[in-house]
């Protein structure tokens, strides 16, 4: 490790990658995912696509002799199986493709042409349930005896007869099916025009430095150090936001009222329902979740006072939330030196673990830079079964890109594992745990970091990233899940959801949340456009597991880095477990109960001992 690295970086020309002003062809192949992996070419695709056509109408020769013999159902399941599993991979070369160039029509075009063939498939598919439905589940139970490689396809089997009331004739569930063409239109769009079409604003910085404030942009510029520069970003980028509200919200409104079609041609008694209880994840959950947030805001109140006391400000504003705490420390990182981080920390995961992600480093598994027209945000995905992983970054050079590689890696190895320790149809994991193992890798990445660091304001610093954490994870996620339920709430009651409605709602939460009105924090009024940023909204209440993950994952970092006696091979089980079990019930194998409230308390207890640590080097520095 070079000597005080944490103080003065090398920071190689990621200052030009960072607007995300350069094209695609200029980035250095080395950081740039190696497609040819999935498929060779687009023509290698294209043949793969035809050939995967004609397989969809073989499907429906097995309509009518699913329950006639185990070895007629087993024959059924593994056909569907094998076409699932090619279709993800078609799938995965075509969105790839689209997300490192949101212009492109071609790419589009190959997303939209898998979105039909998808919606065929199941289309094609929906007489599997009714037709299993037709009988029960003691002679299901049977042919699984007799033919033990049905056992493979036992939890599905059962899921089928749990979930029978919310499953419909075979004529209605080809219907469902066939929606599918067009409920997914919304994010499509939202896509397309915020990361393609949406013009983005530029703006002259106090060094004379002119900046795009595009996403990726937006998302440099928020956290540099000069308040006025902050006020000029937050301000024509969220205004830039305000000319669209009325799209915007068409756009989000859509979505929801297709979340609540699904619940209600489902017989769900909400769309929160209909999203949770076919992974097996009580209502109460998300429900006790956000109270036990709601309860403990004075513990991010305290995490607030503490920012502005730092800051040395009389008010704290939102758009203060991003900045350094501490003047003076800027940590900026080349993406080569932030893998030499990531690998020391994650060391207490054991050799194996470090050689996978060294080899997602060096064969090109990684999309780095931002470029012109690529998707903002990150990402890794792992529907490439029999392959390897993929992970998108933006990656600017900030602690918090470094934390953003680290996340997506373990995901990437959350994958990685489940496809190779599980067959096909129990490697894919279910959402509520998909962000442990991310939100873990950044929990041993802040303890690394940490370690190394004995200057009081460089460990100030870090030791307020840490509680950057729990400000962006477990109460804003939360805060988050608040305002989705909520506007799924005021649809299932009938009530419109414009763009400024939308915003109504948001400003109430937000308010709430970071103290407005008790003098906390202010929040300007062109925060209320935040809403239409996250596009996290597009995905069916998924937000609210990146809070609970991190409740998880802490519990399980702080196990492993205490050296608890099976905990690692408990961690590394529960990576490979896939979805082979119940996310609850793989939870408790894994050595956290989520259902015990005292799960919660004490990462509650965590983020305040972090406190205090900070409150005693402020008072031995007179601040």
């Amino acid at each position: 490790m070079r000597k005080k690295w944490f103080l003065t970086l090398v920071f190689i020309f990621v200052c030009l990658l960072g607007f995300g002003q350069i094209d695609r062809s200029e980035v250095d192949e080395k950081y740039k995912w190696d497609l040819t992996d999935i498929y060779s070419s687009y023509e290698s695709w294209e043949k793969s696509k035809n050939n995967f056509v004609i397989k969809l109408n073989n499907i429906q020769d097995f309509k009518g002799t699913l329950t006639q013999s185990s070895e007629q159902l087993l024959a059924a399941l593994e056909y569907y199986a094998s076409v699932n599993k090619e279709l993800a991979r078609l799938r995965l070369y075509a969105s790839l493709n689209s997300a490192s160039d949101t212009r492109e029509m071609k790419y589009s075009g190959m997303v939209k042409e898998l979105q039909q063939i998808t919606a065929d498939l199941f289309a094609n598919a929906s007489f599997f349930k009714p037709e299993i439905l037709e009988s029960e589940w003691k002679l299901i139970e049977g042919f699984i005896k007799s033919e033990p490689k049905l056992k493979l396809y036992e939890k599905g089997l059962k899921d089928i007869f749990r979930l029978q009331e919310h499953t419909l004739s075979e004529s209605e569930e080809k219907i469902i099916a066939l929606s599918r063409m067009i409920t997914g239109n919304a994010y499509s769009i939202y896509n397309t025009f915020t990361n393609a079409e949406m013009p983005y604003p530029i703006i002259t910085l106090s060094d004379g430095q002119e900046v795009n404030l595009s996403k990726a942009g937006y998302s440099k510029y928020r956290a540099i150090a000069n308040r006025s520069d902050r006020e000029l970003v937050f301000e024509t980028f969220w205004e830039n936001y305000q000319k669209y509200q009325a799209s915007l919200g068409e756009m989000l409104y859509g979505n929801v009222k297709s979340d609540l079609y699904n619940s209600k041609v489902r017989n769900y008694e909400s769309a929160l329902e209909s999203s949770l209880y076919p992974k097996g994840i009580p209502v109460d959950v998300y429900h006790s979740h956000i109270d036990n947030i709601n309860k403990n805001m004075p513990a991010f109140h305290r995490y607030l006072e503490i920012k502005k006391r730092m800051m040395g400000l009389d008010t704290l504003k939102y758009l203060d939330l991003y900045a350094p705490a501490v003047k003076g420390i800027d940590m900026q990182f080349s993406y080569d030196e932030s893998q030499e981080i990531i690998l020391k920390a994650l060391e207490p995961l054991g050799e194996d673990y470090i050689n996978i992600v060294e080899t997602a480093f060096n064969e090109r598994w990684i999309d780095v830079y931002p470029t012109l027209g690529k998707r903002s945000g990150a990402f890794s995905n792992g529907a490439f079964y029999d392959g390897h992983p993929y992970i998108l970054l933006n990656f600017n050079g900030l602690y918090e890109d470094v934390g953003t590689a680290a996340h997506e890696l373990g995901h990437t190895m959350h994958s990685y594992l489940s496809n190779k320790n599980q067959a096909f149809p129990s490697s894919r994991y279910e959402i509520f745990v998909a962000e442990v193992a991310s939100t873990f890798n950044e929990v041993l990445l802040f303890n690394y970091v940490l370690s190394t660091i004995k200057d009081d304001d460089v460990r100030l610093s870090f030791l307020m990233t840490r509680l950057n954490d729990f400000k962006g994870t477990l109460f804003r996620q939360t805060q988050f899940a608040e305002f989705e339920l909520r506007i799924h709430e005021a649809t299932q009651k009938g009530v419109p959801l414009t763009g400024g409605k939308l915003s109504e709602i948001y400003t109430e939460i937000v308010h709430k949340y970071y103290g407005h009105d008790k003098g906390i924090c202010n929040v300007n009024d062109y925060i209320n456009m935040e809403w239409a940023y996250i596009p996290h909204f597009y995905y069916n209440f998924y937000v609210y597991q990146y809070s609970t993950s991190f409740i998880v994952s802490n519990t399980l970092a702080t196990k492993v880095l205490d050296k608890e006696e099976g905990a690692l091979e408990r961690y590394l089980e529960f990576l490979s477990a896939g979805g082979s079990d119940y996310p609850i019930e793989l939870l408790k194998k894994a050595g956290v109960d989520f259902t015990n409230p005292d799960t919660f308390s004490k990462t509650i207890e965590l983020m305040n001992n972090i406190m205090d640590e900070i409150e005693k080097i402020l008072d031995k520095k007179g601040i």
